[in-house]
């Protein structure tokens, strides 16, 4: 199940970054770091999370694609997926004032973390 839903989550994550304005081919393979994350939220807190990470997800610097996915198999479970410039970016993105705000709000209601993939692109798949 969860190659499967690696798969899905990583065509989503170039279908993003194209939704940007950027081909996947301007962007150096060997530069961009993507990760696929599962996170569970304490029960009944679901949207609640989403909405913590929405909000510290915006306007951070050398992100390509930042999405959250609800798991239809699993109700309080939601997959990440992001893509960035380079693996620095994403780590100088830890620091942001609004992650911070939201790593402070979400923390009471996670409940764990799955499956952590950090991705690399194979090429163009069309």
């Amino acid at each position: 199940m969860f190659a499967r839903r690696t798969v899905l989550a990583g065509a989503a994550a170039a279908l993003l970054v194209a939704r940007k304005g950027l081909a996947m081919e301007e962007i150096e393979p060997e530069n961009v770091y993507a990760i696929i994350g599962q996170m569970m939220a304490a029960p009944g807190n679901r949207e609640e999370l989403i909405g913590y990470l929405g909000e510290g997800s915006q306007g951070m610097p050398g992100n390509l694609a930042y999405q959250i996915w609800r798991d239809k198999g699993d109700e309080n479970s939601i997959w990440i997926t992001e893509v960035w410039r380079d693996e620095a970016s994403h780590k100088a993105s830890l620091g942001l004032p609004q992650v911070q705000e939201a790593i402070r709000k979400a923390r009471p209601i996670i409940a764990g973390f799955g499956a952590r993939a950090e991705v690399e692109r194979v090429g163009d798949q069309r």
